[in-house]
């Protein structure tokens, strides 16, 4: 069934909640490859309580997958089946000093936010977060994390509502975290965080914000329709390095590129398909393995169904 009919099945359901449901998302007009499949519906809650009583609503045999502002997301043509949940601004975007030296965030605060407030109260230790383009929801899921520091460092809990509509405040320990990974249930949807730091010089802390800054304009292709770093450094490695290594810099399917700038990024140089940007990544994945031995580990999260005839075979970038 469509988006439309899911919403007519469920309406008797739905009818109470306040925020703002949406039939066959576009999801190319929410992530940053601007390509890929529809969702069959979209939901943004108008709070905690709003999105809580909407998990509660949805039957369980229907998904339900949190997206944040589409920074590192790929979706396939099929599309992804259920609902998608985007917290919004409006509910999750409040940001605000609490006591000396913790921050309060939404899960729909840019990361960038959370990093300017820090600075602005003396608060060390968020510089890196000046370099991500994502939100903190997406943070939280993934151990964001650039220049030598991580999210698991500055996290002091978390909350989040299940699939069940009940609601939890994780700890440090209980996010469970790990380079690039949290260990923490995947129903969950983050709210809200409280994270802390060292008091430092306010002059110490934006310069630290501007070395990001300019790190980023002189090697990454900011400017580019991108999902940020496509794979996981490897132990003992980079991986574009790895890339490089086998040839994959420059290396094109479609309208995907592997940045000639940094090889480790996937843009989309203007018409490229959720399916070339994933045979893209296979190939890449492929080269490396057959090059060096180093299995690749995809960094962007990759969601949704394969079109029929449109299937990648992981590592050898070929139709199954």
């Amino acid at each position: 069934m469509n988006g439309v009919e899911l919403l007519k099945k469920l309406e008797g359901r739905l009818g109470a909640l306040r925020g703002r449901l949406i039939a066959d998302a576009e999801m190319d007009k929410i992530i940053w490859f601007r390509a890929g499949g529809v969702a069959q519906a979209l939901f943004q809650p108008a709070d905690e309580e709003d999105l809580a009583a909407f998990m509660r609503a949805v039957p369980e045999d229907i998904p339900v997958l949190p997206v944040g502002v589409g920074s590192n997301l790929l979706v396939r043509e099929g599309g992804i089946p259920g609902f998608v949940v985007r917290l919004s601004a409006r509910g999750f975007g409040e940001v605000s000093q609490v006591g000396d030296a913790r921050i309060r965030s939404g899960a729909a605060v840019p990361d960038k936010r959370v990093a300017a407030l820090a600075h602005e109260a003396g608060i060390g230790g968020f510089h890196f977060y000046h370099g991500i383009p994502g939100a903190i929801g997406g943070a939280l899921r993934m151990n964001a994390g650039a220049n030598g520091v991580e999210t698991r460092e500055r996290v002091v809990e978390v909350r989040a509502i299940d699939r069940k509509g009940d609601l939890h405040v994780l700890s440090n320990a209980g996010m469970g975290y790990a380079y690039r990974h949290s260990a923490a249930p995947a129903d969950l949807v983050f709210t809200f965080a409280e994270f802390e730091g060292p008091p430092a010089d306010r002059d110490e802390i934006r310069a630290a914000m501007d070395a990001v800054q300019l790190h980023r304009e002189t090697v990454q292709p900011i400017k580019e329709k991108t999902g940020g770093s496509t794979f996981k450094n490897p132990p003992g490695t980079s991986a574009w390095k790895e890339i490089d290594k086998a040839g994959g810099r420059g290396l094109m399917i479609g309208g995907a590129q592997m940045s000639p700038m940094h090889c480790n990024f996937m843009i989309n140089t203007g018409n490229a398909t959720g399916y070339d940007l994933e045979f893209l990544g296979e190939t890449v994945r492929g080269r490396v393995l057959e090059n060096s031995g180093v299995r690749l580990e995809w960094e962007i999260k990759r969601l949704g169904l394969f079109k029929p005839g449109r299937e990648v075979d992981p590592f050898l970038g070929q139709l199954l």
